[in-house]
Parts: C-alpha cells; sequence; structure tokens
C-alpha cells in the first residue's frame, strides 16, 4: 500500500478549490452562546492555520445571491492537503451548519496556445525590425523574459485582493455540428490568440485565473475573475461571448458572485 499521508504534489501547477457553502441557521440557533463564539473562533483560526501553510492561499467571500452564503477559493500543492482543509472547513462551525451547494477541484495550468517564439519573430519581421540587429535582439530578449513570468504566474499564481470575484465552470463543445478537438491545432491556436486579445483589452481591470480540470471534474476548466466592480465582469464575459471560441465552441456551468471580507465581517453579515 501507498503511503496515506505522503505528499500528492502535481508535476506542474496547484490544486484549486472552489467552495459554497449555505449556512443552516436553524441548527446555527441550536448552539448556544458560547458553543457559538467557539465555533467562530475555530474557523477563523483554522483559515489563519491554512493561509500559513507554504504555497498556499485561501479567499473567504460573502456569495452576493442566495445560491450560497460561504465561498471559499484555496489555491495549495498538496492534495491530501487540499481534502483536509476542505473537510476542516465542512465541520469548522458545527455538524450540518455549513452544508456544501457547490464544489469545484481544478489545476492551475500553462495554456497550450501562448504566443511561440517563431510567432513574436514573425510580428518583428511584419514591423521591419531585422533579426541580428541590437533592435531585433532586445525585442527578443524582453519577449522570452515576458513569457517567463506570464507561464510563472499561470502555473503558480498571487491571488489579487480585489474585491469582486466570478466563478463559472466551461467546457468545449464536442457536437456534431461544433467539436472543438476535431479542429486542427494550428486552427484552435488562431482562434485562442483572438481569444486572447478580447481579454487583454481589460488588462488592469480584471485578472483571471484559469484552471484546468479535464478529469479531476465535470467541466473542463474553472475560469475565476477579479475586478474592484461588477461592470467589469460583465463587460468581460459578454464581450468574450461574441468571440468565436465562446459563440461556437464553450458551453457554461453556473455563475457564483462573491465579495472577497474577513471572516468577521462575515459572521456579522450572515448574523452568526
Amino acid at each position: 500500500m501507498s503511503d496515506t499521508n505522503g505528499a500528492i504534489i502535481p508535476e506542474q501547477g496547484w490544486h484549486c478549490l472552489h467552495l459554497f457553502y449555505r449556512v443552516e441557521q436553524g441548527q446555527w440557533q441550536m448552539l448556544g452562546p458560547d458553543e457559538q463564539r467557539a465555533a467562530k473562533t475555530r474557523l477563523s483560526s483554522l483559515v489563519q492555520e491554512v493561509r500559513a501553510l507554504p504555497d498556499t492561499q485561501l479567499l473567504t467571500l460573502s456569495v452576493v445571491t442566495p445560491k450560497a452564503d460561504f465561498g471559499f477559493v484555496l489555491i495549495t500543492p498538496d492534495l491530501h492537503a487540499a481534502n483536509r482543509i476542505e473537510k476542516q472547513i465542512s465541520f469548522a462551525l458545527g455538524a450540518d451548519v455549513l452544508m456544501p451547494v457547490y464544489s469545484y477541484l481544478s489545476l492551475t495550468e500553462e495554456s497550450e496556445y501562448a504566443t511561440s517564439p517563431d510567432e513574436y519573430a514573425a510580428v518583428l519581421a511584419a514591423e521591419q525590425v531585422t533579426p541580428g540587429t541590437e533592435e531585433y535582439d532586445k525585442s527578443m530578449a524582453a519577449f522570452d523574459e515576458r513569457m517567463k513570468h506570464y507561464r510563472h504566474d499561470r502555473v503558480y499564481p498571487t491571488l489579487p485582493d480585489w474585491p469582486v470575484v466570478c466563478f463559472y465552470n466551461m467546457s468545449k463543445r464536442r457536437g456534431e455540428q461544433r467539436n472543438w478537438y476535431a479542429l486542427p491545432f494550428e486552427d484552435r491556436r488562431k482562434l485562442m490568440l483572438g481569444h486572447g486579445a478580447v481579454g487583454r483589452q481589460y488588462a488592469g481591470k480584471v485578472k483571471q485565473l484559469i484552471t484546468g480540470s479535464t478529469g479531476l471534474d465535470d467541466a473542463e476548466w474553472g475560469v475565476t475573475l477579479f475586478a474592484r466592480d461588477t461592470f467589469q465582469i460583465k463587460s468581460i464575459v459578454y464581450q468574450m461571448r461574441f468571440d468565436p471560441v465562446s459563440a461556437d465552441y464553450a458551453d457554461f456551468g453556473e455563475f457564483y458572485i462573491g465579495l472577497q471580507l474577513p471572516l468577521d465581517e462575515l459572521f456579522r453579515r450572515l448574523q452568526l
């Protein structure tokens, strides 16, 4: 038998768990004042302990609609740690107080459609930048440095503290009329480059966390958007709908909108 306590860390990327819960107020009200204080202290201590783990991030969200009350976004390398933390969160406020309504497991990942050095060299050629010149060498070096940071930020991200968080899952269509996986790779790459160009229009306004979930959950990707206001979320998703990657090939799950809040404010809002 394998060691059940040994870390399970993926070859590339970190595990990402999105967790959404409803508070069973009737069950909560059955607890006495001392039990309620102890339960809130237990969850607060757990959040602090999790955030102190290496390479681990945990966001606490107030879900804006009645789809859920609490939301958590967890990123951590070890699958055992992710599983343990999920169980601890579920029971932190007492038995049957936090009831799970939705969860999603995925991995941070590098995009397979990122611009290649050859493609960027073609861009420079179109701009009449001659290979072997100082300008060309500097441009290529700057491109290599940008891509190194881009790949690292995709695979090992730092989640922003922006207040508005939107999460949804998505998959590419595999129907008879539209089958993303039947397209040649170069066709998919061109479509994704155009798709990415739409997203780059929102630089500084929306930050994206794209995580892969093929074989890990029901859809193929998890999309987490961070913004300072809801208009930017609405705007980028709306614009993306007109891009062929979304219009012709994408199917979307439910949308969850949350606000990043400290636990003490979350407790107040939920009257706990």
